[in-house]
């Protein structure tokens, strides 16, 4: 077996609409494309032997052992992949569950799809899937010990790639809200919602976390000076710098116990407690000194208690939580060591931030901390005794969390509250240390010992004991208040062609409004007047850039057939989906053989419109129509015809139309018409002599007014907008030379050059056609330009691309012109390769009173070689 080709998709797709994220694996089965599973001798029993988990696996026999069943009975090793690389993923605490294999029209390869969690472990568990099928095959087993390192390797990636989790724990509730998010490419940040209405977190920071307040919170002898002079009950101390201080600052401090920490540190790095030697002083010293970023070294006096962590959003008190140190009971048969062995074997251990609990490592710290209570590793500890492994609580460290919420006294509430203010942070965690929290803190001697910037939230939403608390809500709630908008609106526009120019006019109308549109085309990614990136920008990646700007108001996005094969859409769901047609384009690539097959592809822009927005279908096209059954929220339609049946049918059902009537677009809602403007009127429709720009403007100013633009806005809209050089490059660009014409235009398949055809045939003087097409279409394809050219054009001049698509020179042009004989043989034409030589001479030979249209690879080229004539 070889994998040829692995696709990575992190939006609805193809696919799937609601599994968004998909591994696509292009897999030749090479010698094993004849046989299915149950003629590969002991490939059944081995794969059991080495997953007996895949008996969890339903298959289409829908009950458990389905999967299994099918192996047995015979099935392709695609499929087999497929199962096995969703379930190293399963194994793996990853949990997954769609997939689909298909054969390709290429005999013997497959697409295997499966979901993933993490897209590198994704990619590695397809991998990882072929090499132990191969090897079952082979040998009859894959060896345990390149199982363990597959698992191994996926939990590293996984853990590496995962978010930390707090900022899970807020992404899970934004995503429960309907929130969209998508994480920054700097410094761990994630944005929540698009455009004009995103807020960022870091960790637990927020757009609303000041700097001066979290500046603050890290400055803790700053902190306690502030808190102090507010009256707030805060430990003795004093910040030294150099050794030489220590031992007068312990006396100012009122001498042992002390606690010992850096000025500047965090995670509870550096802090000793509970010190009561001069020894224990000056080892403290020096570990807090080495964790200061200024050497600086905060000396304390040691208040006894327990350790609370007393969470604050927005001002409200949200969260209490005891912090008990690592250790260990003892049960009178195990060591120490062993007791620490066991208690990581708990499943909600892991390494760092990765889980609930951390592991509770044996280090100096550990070995110290147990020789101050007389104890080592072999030690035996009686039933119920404890041994403390560290002495701060940190969870990062080994400690557990106990819910303490409540059971916190209304006046520790309130100076909780009331610390949140006085420091000015939005999302603040405050370290309490008191005997007992449902008592006033001045009564039993507790002090706020701390208050920290991003405070962690794994204590109250998965504490060890008690309830969990869902201490995002507050932040969401802080973030988003309850009606405020967190999404932009979205129009995505797909089809063969018109894409870009309905595209350009929708934002064009929008911008009517006065609102900041971002936009994405083939020409580029334009936020308001401003092109931002230059070239073809109609995959996720430039419809991210629109829905991360700040500025944006309203993005309308088009959306190729590419960029939804290869990573699938940007957006979970959109307000507009206009798919203005299909045609025979790019069929044989990605997999897509059929015009079918292709509906399915442009269909996803259809289908991810949600319940209140609209899907804007052509309803002159029987594939676009089918679309409407797939499509969950509202559907209108646009017709060049208004006696369309299916128009008709749909206003019967008071449904929402455009439709090109007595030479006017006109909108209809139900039985009442509504017309915008003579198609006459509007300078892209080239007088009216451009049915295919006509349509173009009726889904533009239905997807418009479908979203409640005012219709004098549309208006005008349609009136200012012109398929100039400057406003749509490439699309229906007429140029007036004096003595002739030139039009350039993009189209480059069948569909595109039948649309210009449409209004060149109006041209009263020679129509001279300088044509190309794509090396990577189907020669029927590049011989069906050559016959519509024919139809067409008094004479050809017949190009290519610089770029040949994997073709020879003149391979392309040759399948051109095999098409303009069969539909004329006595047809004027002439083969010129180069694109450049072809345009000059074309604009050289024209007779007068003539258009030279000229269908370009580069747009750029074309239209500079016609302003170096100085047109008109």
């Amino acid at each position: 077996m070889k994998i040829l080709k692995t696709l990575t998709l992190r939006g609805p797709n193809y696919w799937s609409i609601r599994r968004k994220k998909l591994i696509v694996m292009r897999l030749d089965l090479e010698d094993l494309a004849e046989k299915p599973s149950n003629e590969i001798p002991g490939f059944y029993d081995g794969l059991v032997e080495v997953l007996p988990s895949l008996i969890e696996h339903y298959c289409s026999p829908g009950h458990r052992g389905g999967f299994l069943e099918r192996v047995k009975e015979g099935t392709y090793m695609g499929h087999i992949v497929e199962h096995v690389a969703l379930e190293l993923q399963e194994l793996t605490k990853m949990p997954v569950g769609f997939g689909r294999t298909r054969e390709t029209a290429t005999p013997g390869v497959y697409n295997v799809v499966f979901e993933y969690v993490d897209e590198q472990a994704g990619r590695y568990a397809g991998r990882a899937a072929v090499r132990l099928c191969r090897s079952i095959v082979d040998t009859g087993t894959y060896p345990l010990r390149e199982l363990e390192q597959d698992l191994n390797d996926l939990q590293d990636l996984q853990a590496n790639a995962s978010l930390g989790p707090s900022t899970q724990t807020l992404v899970t509730e934004a995503e429960a809200r309907n929130i969209p998010w998508m994480p920054l490419s700097a410094r761990a940040m994630v944005q929540l919602g698009y455009g004009v209405h995103q807020k960022r977190i870091q960790a637990t920071l927020s757009d609303y976390s000041g700097i001066l307040a979290v500046e603050l919170a890290c400055d803790k002898e700053g902190t306690k000076t502030i808190l102090q002079d507010a009256g707030v009950p805060v430990p003795k101390g004093t910040t030294i710098q150099f050794f030489e201080e220590l031992e007068s600052a312990i006396d100012d401090v009122g001498g042992y116990p002390i606690v010992i920490k850096p000025l500047d540190g965090n995670h509870g790095r550096g802090i000793t407690i509970d010190i009561n030697s001069t020894k224990e002083a000056e080892e403290a010293y020096d570990l807090a000194s080495e964790e200061s970023k200024t050497r600086s070294v905060i000396v304390e006096r040691f208040y006894k208690g327990s350790d609370h962590r007393l969470l604050v959003i927005n001002g409200k008190l949200v969260a209490v939580a005891e912090r008990v140190p690592a250790h260990v009971v003892g049960d009178d048969k195990h060591t120490i060591e062993e007791l620490i062995e066991i208690t990581n074997e708990d499943p909600r251990r892991g390494d760092g931030h990765d889980n609930v609990l951390t592991r509770i490592k044996v280090d100096k710290t550990v070995l110290g901390m147990l020789d101050k209570q007389g104890l080592r590793l072999d030690t035996i500890l009686e039933k119920g005794e404890i041994a403390y492994l560290r002495a701060t609580a940190n969870l990062s460290t080994g400690g557990i969390a106990i819910d303490r919420t409540d059971d916190i006294h209304p006046e520790n509430l309130w100076i909780a509250e009331r610390v949140a203010k006085i420091i000015g942070l939005d999302i603040m965690g405050i370290d309490v240390v008191t005997p007992d929290i449902t008592k006033p803190l001045k009564e039993v001697d507790g002090v706020i010992v701390e208050v920290n910037a991003a405070p962690g939230f794994r204590m109250h939403v998965a504490p060890s004991q008690g309830l969990s608390r869902n201490v995002a809500a507050p932040v969401m709630d802080m973030l988003f208040p309850p009606e405020s908008p967190s999404r932009v609106p979205i129009v995505a526009i797909t089809g063969t062609n018109g894409k870009t120019t309905t595209t350009r006019l929708t934002a064009h109308i929008y911008r009517q409004t006065g609102k900041v549109v971002g936009y994405t085309s083939t020409d580029g990614v334009y936020i308001g007047e401003y092109l931002v990136e230059k070239g073809d920008n109609t995959g996720p990646y430039s419809a991210a850039m629109i829905l991360k700007d700040p500025t944006v108001e309203v993005a309308v996005l088009e959306s190729a057939r590419g960029g939804i094969l290869r990573s699938g859409l940007a957006f979970d769901n959109c307000d507009v989906g206009i798919v203005l047609n299909v045609a025979a384009d790019h069929l044989g690539l990605g997999d897509i053989n059929t015009i079918e097959q292709m509906a399915r592809v442009k269909g996803v822009v259809a289908e991810v419109v949600h319940a209140d927005g609209y899907a804007v279908l052509n309803a002159d096209d029987p594939l676009v129509t089918a679309m409407a059954e797939q499509v969950k929220g509202k559907v209108a339609y646009f017709s060049m015809n208004p006696d369309n049946e299916v128009i008709q049918n749909h206003t019967r059902r008071d449904g929402m139309a455009a439709v090109y009537e007595n030479g006017y677009i006109s909108i209809l809602e139900g039985q009442f018409t509504l017309r915008i403007e003579e198609a006459v009127n509007v300078p892209m429709t080239m007088n009216g002599m451009a049915p295919f720009m006509i349509a173009n403007a009726l889904a533009a100013c239905l997807a418009a007014f479908c979203q409640g633009v005012d219709i004098e806005d549309i208006r005008q809209g349609v009136r200012t907008f012109k398929a100039s050089a400057n406003q749509t490059p490439g699309r229906m660009n007429l140029f007036n030379l004096g003595d002739y014409h030139a039009l350039v235009d993009y189209a480059h398949n069948p569909a595109g050059y039948e649309a210009v055809g449409e209004f060149v045939k109006n041209w009263k003087g020679q129509r001279l056609g300088v044509v190309g097409g794509p090396g990577d279409r189907r020669d029927e394809d590049l011989v069906l330009l050559g016959k519509i050219a024919a139809g067409v054009f008094d004479r050809i001049l017949v190009k290519e691309d610089d770029d040949k698509r994997g073709r020879d020179r003149g391979e392309a042009a040759d399948l051109i012109i095999d098409g303009i004989l069969s539909e004329n043989d006595q047809a004027d034409y002439q083969a010129i390769l180069d694109e450049t030589e072809a345009i000059e001479y074309g604009l050289d030979k024209v007779d007068k009173g003539g258009l030279v249209v000229i269908f370009p690879e580069s747009v750029t080229r074309a239209i500079s070689l016609i302003n170096k004539r100085n047109p008109i």
